[in-house]
């Protein structure tokens, strides 16, 4: 279903002019089954959010392969790209990315509203998709209102709204606190096994790693050294 083979991804800074290359991933090489929950762990600069943007392309590799469902999509136009995370993969990000001029339903049903979806229809399922994170009642709210763990299931139910078949997510619960953490992590766990979605998760926690994970990845300077 899913499979990546990601040999260098480089980082380049130049002092003068001799350029000082770091590898942030090399030599990596994983796949993922279709309704797995992938959670790669390691420590800050180990090459974790590299490796997760390049399963969309965000941060394209230097050398090696991306494949999805047998295509490569490192060989994806710029348009085949835009399509490919609009309907097939999903990321929700550590700052959340919410658009602060949006309430919570129209940060919700952003994704739909892009792909031209009509306003009745992206509303029902923008207000399913609220009701599953537990924010019903909510899709009025401004987002600057809203405290991180609400903020952060939004983002989760703007991933969803898409129905993609991947969700990505980069650190996701890391700058919450321990308590609506916790919680986050059993509502995660209640949609993935509802929807059966794949995820990959990031965390530098390896407790939450554990929790959550069918398989746990564990990368170390730009290595996975071990998954399983």
């Amino acid at each position: 279903f899913f499979m990546s083979i990601l040999q260098t991804t480089e980082l380049k800074k130049y002092y003068g002019t001799k350029p000082n290359i770091t590898k942030a991933l090399d030599g990596v090489n994983l796949s993922v089954e279709q309704g797995e929950f992938v959670a790669i762990v390691g420590t800050s600069g180990s090459g974790k959010s590299t490796l997760i943007r390049c399963l969309n392309m965000l941060n394209p590799p230097t050398s090696g392969t991306v494949y999805l469902e047998g295509d490569n999509i490192t060989d994806f136009s710029s348009k085949q790209l835009q399509e490919l995370r609009r309907t097939k993969v999903a990321m929700v990000f550590q700052n959340f990315g919410l658009i602060s001029n949006r309430n919570v339903l129209e940060n919700t049903y952003y994704g739909l509203e892009i792909r031209g979806v009509p306003l009745k229809e992206r509303t029902e399922k923008a207000m399913q998709m609220l009701e599953m994170v537990g924010l019903q009642g909510w899709e009025k709210t401004r987002i600057s209102a809203l405290s991180g763990g609400m903020k952060q299931r939004v983002g989760i139910a703007r991933a969803l709204a898409n129905d993609p078949d991947i969700l990505l997510m980069d650190e996701a619960f890391s700058a919450l606190d321990p308590l609506v953490r916790n919680d986050l992590q059993f509502e995660l766990l209640r949609i993935q096994e509802k929807t059966g979605k794949t995820i990959i998760f990031i965390t530098h926690d390896i407790n939450e790693a554990f929790r959550l994970g069918t398989h746990v990845g564990i990368l170390r300077d730009g290595r996975m050294v071990q998954i399983g």
